[in-house]
Order: structure tokens, then C-alpha cells, then sequence
């Protein structure tokens, strides 16, 4: 076998055993729940739903994520005095993401981009 063939084959096997390596390594992830909210935990959660949409406010209920794996935040829209929206008919689409568990670790995936924080002050068990 020429010596080109023997390193491309080296090179073949070690690829395919470092991805198993990792794939063994990652965490399986679960959809999760909140086990016991505070208060610390919640605000960083509207903290990190106010990231994830570009620093606008939000609000966020006390019982979020403690039944349901999936959180659903509308775009809140100005309105007037009477109460009627400013800009007329809503056409902007509700931000969802996902609580799930991966490993010891509470992650808020937002379903859109993909881009994931650890909750370091929330705790969760798989739902």
C-alpha cells in the first residue's frame, strides 16, 4: 500500500474514534421543568430572555417553566391611552424556547437561534 493510502487510512480511524469519543462524552439532553423557582432564579431568566431579544423588557410569570418545558414570550406592543395598539394590527411572531436538562446543568435553548445559556441559579428535573 502506497504511503499516502497508510495515512489517509490513519487519518480516517482516528477521526472515527475521536467522534466516538466525544459522542460517548456529550450529555443527553431531556426537556426539563423548574423544580423549586425563587426569586434569583426568575430574574435571571427574564434576564436571559431580555438577552436573547436584543434587551427588551419583559415579563415573565412566577410559574414559568414549572409545568411545561416550553416558554412563549409575545412582543409586547405600544399602545395608547384607550388601550389600542399604536401600530395597528400585530403581525410579529411570538419568541419560544425550550428548558431543557443536560446533564446537571438547566439550559434555556431559544428555539429560533439555537443560541443556548446555562441557568446557574435555577434547578430542574426532566419533565
Amino acid at each position: 500500500m502506497p504511503r499516502m493510502a497508510v495515512a489517509a487510512t490513519v487519518a480516517a480511524a482516528l477521526a472515527l474514534a475521536l467522534a466516538g469519543c466525544a459522542q460517548r462524552s456529550a450529555q443527553p439532553e431531556v426537556p426539563a421543568v423548574l423544580t423549586h423557582p425563587s426569586a434569583t432564579s426568575r430574574a435571571e431568566l427574564v434576564r436571559v430572555v431580555s438577552e436573547a431579544m436584543n434587551g427588551a423588557p419583559v415579563t415573565i410569570a412566577d410559574d414559568a417553566l414549572t409545568a411545561d418545558d416550553t416558554l412563549i414570550i409575545d412582543r409586547a406592543s405600544g399602545r395608547d391611552a384607550r388601550e389600542l395598539n399604536l401600530r395597528g394590527r400585530d403581525t410579529g411572531k411570538p419568541e419560544h424556547f425550550r428548558l431543557v436538562k443536560s446533564g446537571p446543568q438547566c439550559v434555556l435553548v431559544h428555539a429560533a437561534t439555537g443560541r443556548r445559556w446555562t441557568l446557574t441559579s435555577a434547578t430542574c428535573a426532566p419533565r
